[in-house]
């Protein structure tokens, strides 16, 4: 276990490399939003969310893969994308990160799909969401390339929705494709159907920033909560712009999941610990002597 002198002078070099920054990338996978309190594994907030579900046996928001009625499955997604994704309280972690990134020139990519960045003051021009948002949905084969917004669909089935059963009771709420009539899904990837158009001028906005910096650029990439279940994502395209640009440096933090490739030792630095750990380390003065700067 790493002692608490570790990690305090982990966390002032993490706060050197900010301060000496020119640009940020932040990166973010689903370890960040379970920090924030939007754990899918949290077993107690899904029996409280989903007691029908619960009495079948699931135990979690992982469902993909799980078969269900359409009534129970529509039941489900409406009351979990209004939790995760409409909720209108802000979010402290998320409101304490962009104080901390403050006005520095930054992008945001991020795994998740629940626009917690957009919604707690990040601009919503600078944020790429590759995996897709839970505020639109789309055809299901598809028949066209259009999505939809989700918020009027959420709010039509939590109308018929009834929580003892956890069951839309009116078959007429449940959606179909505005355009040929056949289902549809939220508009996340999980599959070779799934419609990226949405997100792909925020990618060529992101291509442009990043080809537009120096190759000496001081750009820190900060890589928040992002693990193994989609490394292509979010994990090898930080170490990939770290590995192009000689003025990059990579911060990985992750609990589980901290290493850093040994080709870029001494612009990596793995922190093993959690998101908000870190954060509420940054929002305090870095003591005298560990001064970095």
């Amino acid at each position: 276990m790493k002692s608490p002198q570790h990690h305090e002078r982990t966390f002032a070099t993490v706060r050197a490399w900010l301060d000496e920054a020119d640009h940020v990338l932040i990166t973010a996978g689903s370890g960040l939003s379970a920090a924030a309190g939007y754990d899918y594994g949290d077993q107690a907030r899904f029996r409280e969310l989903f007691p029908a579900l619960h009495r079948l046996g699931l135990r979690s928001r992982y469902l993909v893969g799980v078969p269900l009625p359409p009534a129970l499955l529509w039941g489900y997604w409406a009351v979990h994308i209004d939790d995760i994704r409409f909720a209108a309280a802000l979010n402290p972690l998320y409101q304490r990160l962009h104080t901390l990134i403050g006005d520095r020139d930054h992008w945001v990519m991020t795994s998740n799909v629940d626009a917690l960045f957009a919604r707690n003051g990040f601009d919503p021009d600078r944020i790429y969401a590759p995996q897709g948002d839970y505020g639109r949905y789309q055809c299901t084969t598809p028949c066209t390339r259009s999505t939809y917004d989700t918020e009027p669909l959420v709010k039509r089935l939590l109308a018929s929705f009834d929580p003892a059963s956890g069951a839309i009771t009116d078959p007429a709420a449940l959606p179909r494709c505005p355009d040929c009539g056949g289902d549809v899904e939220i508009n996340v990837r999980t599959g070779p159907e799934f419609i990226d158009d949405p997100y792909l001028p925020a990618a060529g906005r992101l291509h442009e920033w990043l080809n537009a910096l120096p190759a000496t650029s001081r750009l820190l990439i900060l890589e928040l909560g992002a693990g193994f279940n989609t490394p292509g994502v979010i994990r090898l395209p930080g170490e990939n712009l770290t590995r192009h640009l000689p003025g990059a440096r990579l911060v990985r933090v992750n609990p589980e999941h901290p290493e850093t490739p040994a080709d870029l030792a001494g612009r990596a630095l793995p922190v093993a610990t959690g998101a908000d750990h870190l954060i509420g380390a940054l929002d305090r003065p870095t003591p005298h002597h560990l001064n970095l700067r």
